[in-house]
């Protein structure tokens, strides 16, 4: 299953978003555009699905419905998501439209929640239930298995959207960050534990891409392989490199370069889950190159994950380079604006396309387009500091 469509109306950096979306996704636009409130729609679906929390538990996290509310808002206060899917033959479609409770806990209400499955309304609220116990609009049918019967598969996807945003201080000393240990891990906490947890077989052919991977990216890299217990009963991520030594040099991801625990994050990532994936900026800490080569490393392991979907936001101008297999259709661009952020493919942009038709590169077209409007007068301030 993947998104095909996605609308969004006062969801933070939104007044409105209307967008189709393809299986492999570049979001691209200045700092403070709203690319991370953009990946975090995806994941505000995902946290609205989870029993034992759902959408209360969403809106909490975020600071409640009014910093989700999008400060442009005007005339309609109410936050509104809808997204559509294709999986096989189905088209599904579901649409959460929010308000909030006049008084007292100030709660995210459910003012409207419709599930449809090829046009057919699997579940349509306000009901009667609802109108006969308001307490039900403080939930979604999503998250409550005795409603979501005839739509688990929707539920079930949306639950399983993951979001990657690996930290390799995180990584090298999780004991030093704070961590409940409940919901996602984001960051990279348990990065070496999901691997020392998964099936001998599935780790032995993990690490083996991912080290035949690293190989080409790493310098004198010669082997890739998870240790035995220590003395602790914790295991490693090791590598070996090729060394005057005749048993070569050995490293474990405590000493790791940063580049190369995002790296090894990135590819387990992409092995993880069939759900849509988010990343995050994969271009930090790595060679210029290497950035280049991102977008067909994604493309190439879609292919042996089912095409699994997935959204990149990215600063990467390199991730743009000439004959990297990029669809315009597959660009989303972000423009910052006094009623909001807009986003538009840039296969529906002419004024882009047009650039495009007289060979215009993709890397400059984005940069120029994405550029704040006033940064050529940035060395004008410099010279007076």
């Amino acid at each position: 299953m993947e998104f095909v469509h996605i609308k969004m109306r006062n969801w933070r950096n939104f007044t409105v978003v209307d967008v189709d979306l393809t299986a492999r996704v570049f979001i691209v636009g200045a700092n403070a555009s709203g690319k991370s409130n953009f990946l975090d729609a995806f994941r505000f679906l995902r946290d609205i699905a989870k029993s034992g929390g759902g959408l209360q538990k969403a809106i909490d996290d975020r600071g409640g419905i009014g910093k989700i509310r999008s400060l442009f808002a005007r005339r309609n206060p109410k936050v509104e998501m809808e997204a559509q899917l294709r999986n096989r033959d189905n088209i599904w479609n579901y649409r959460i439209e929010l308000g909030q409770e006049p008084r007292g806990y100030r709660r995210a209400l459910i003012e409207s929640e419709i599930v449809t499955k090829n046009g057919t309304v699997m579940l349509e609220r306000p009901d009667s239930a609802d109108r006969e116990d308001p307490e039900r609009k403080t939930q979604t049918a999503l998250e409550q298995i005795s409603a979501n019967v005839q739509f688990r598969e929707l539920s079930d996807f949306f639950s399983k959207i993951s979001y990657m945003h690996i930290l390799p201080q995180i990584i090298r000393h999780p004991s030093q960050f704070p961590w409940k240990g409940d919901g996602e891990d984001t960051f990279g906490w348990t990065l070496i534990q999901a691997i020392s947890t998964s099936s001998d077989k599935t780790r032995q052919s993990r690490l083996g891409k991912i080290e035949e991977a690293l190989r080409k990216i790493v310098p004198q890299l010669k082997e890739l392989r998870l240790t035995e217990p220590d003395e602790r009963g914790t295991r490693h991520l090791e590598v070996i490199y090729e060394h005057w030594r005749a048993k070569g040099a050995r490293q474990n991801e405590l000493e790791f370069s940063d580049g190369t625990l995002r790296l090894v994050g990135l590819f387990w990532s992409l092995f993880e889950g069939r759900s849509t994936l988010l990343l995050e900026e994969p271009e930090m800490y790595l060679h210029s190159s290497v950035v280049r080569k991102i977008p067909q490393l994604i493309h190439r392991l879609q292919k042996r994950a089912d095409n699994r979907q997935v959204i990149v936001s990215t600063h990467s101008i390199e991730m743009f380079s000439l004959g990297n297999g990029i669809d315009p259709a597959e660009i989303l661009i972000l423009k910052p604006g006094k009623e909001g952020t807009t986003v538009q493919q840039m296969s529906n942009n002419r004024e882009l396309n047009s650039l495009l038709e007289n060979d215009i590169a993709y890397n400059d077209i984005i940069e120029t387009s994405t550029q704040p409007e006033s940064i050529e007068t940035l060395p004008l301030f410099i010279n007076q500091i």
